[in-house]
């Protein structure tokens, strides 16, 4: 299976690394992403299920914090941990350039500068020419539903994976509400059509005498409307005689339905 691999340094963007993956899985599938911290079985080469991992993947999101750049190595707290060729930060994403897998950079929080190419190591140079997306971190769910609609238009792996649709679709698509039945529609003006409710049917304007109760009406022009009063009839256009029959019909005197 595809899968978004999460590529975050301890100390510098692990919770938001394990909140993107928990919101990420729950939108692509429980397998879809990739978090060091507990996507690794226990006891099994870390070293080879890394590498698998992002080979495998369809997208690596290096999260970059304030401290991402400059982090001390742990064995040699002298130098950045990002100039140790064995830093894994730096081993997963010159693996994902390698095997021509989409890197994308993610910036946490509004202090945090686009990357100078001439501030990393030759290996990670490119990483600064990525298109970057930005996490405030202020509505988190708000700016990972928008990541992950902006992934699935660029990536289709993912678009397949996909259990909802982008926010601006889901907007478009989502069905008008009906309705209430049992509220008088005053509003509506000219056509022919059924009004639900309790005005029965619907002829043009009121712009003459109207039937509205049971008996016969006898208009202006001599047309004469016969009915109990569900029919309401107005217009200029209304010359004809007009009768309803009321009653069972033959079928449900039989029965039938």
């Amino acid at each position: 299976m595809p899968e978004i691999f999460v590529n975050y340094r301890t100390g510098d963007g692990k919770e938001t690394a394990q909140h993107l993956a928990e919101a990420l899985s729950e939108r692509f599938g429980k397998n879809s992403t990739f978090l060091a911290s507990r996507s690794i079985p226990v006891g099994s080469n870390y070293i080879r299920v890394m590498l698998g991992a992002v080979r495998r993947s369809c997208v690596l999101l290096a999260l970059i914090g304030e401290r991402w750049l400059d982090a001390p190595d742990r064995q040699q707290p002298e130098r950045r941990a990002l100039d140790n060729e064995d830093d894994w930060v730096r081993r997963e994403i010159e693996e994902a350039f390698t095997c021509g897998i989409l890197v994308v950079p993610l910036l946490l929080g509004r202090r945090v500068e686009q990357l100078d190419p001439k501030s990393l190591p030759p290996s990670l140079a490119e990483l600064a020419e990525c298109q970057y997306e930005r996490l405030w971190l202020r509505d988190g769910q708000a700016e990972i539903a928008r990541l992950g609609d902006r992934l699935v238009a660029q990536v289709p792996e993912l678009a397949s994976l996909d259990t909802k649709k982008p926010s601006t679709e889901r907007a478009r698509q989502e069905p008008a509400h009906e309705p209430d039945p049992s509220v008088h529609n005053e509003a509506q003006r000219g056509g022919i059509g059924s009004v639900r409710g309790t005005v029965g049917t619907f002829v043009n304007e009121s712009n003459a005498p109207m039937h509205t109760g049971s008996g016969d009406q006898i208009g202006p022009n001599g047309t004469k409307i016969n009915g109990d009063g569900t029919t309401q009839v107005s217009g200029d256009y209304a010359h004809v005689p007009i009768s309803h029959r009321f009653g069972s019909s033959p079928r449900s005197r039989d029965g039938e339905r």
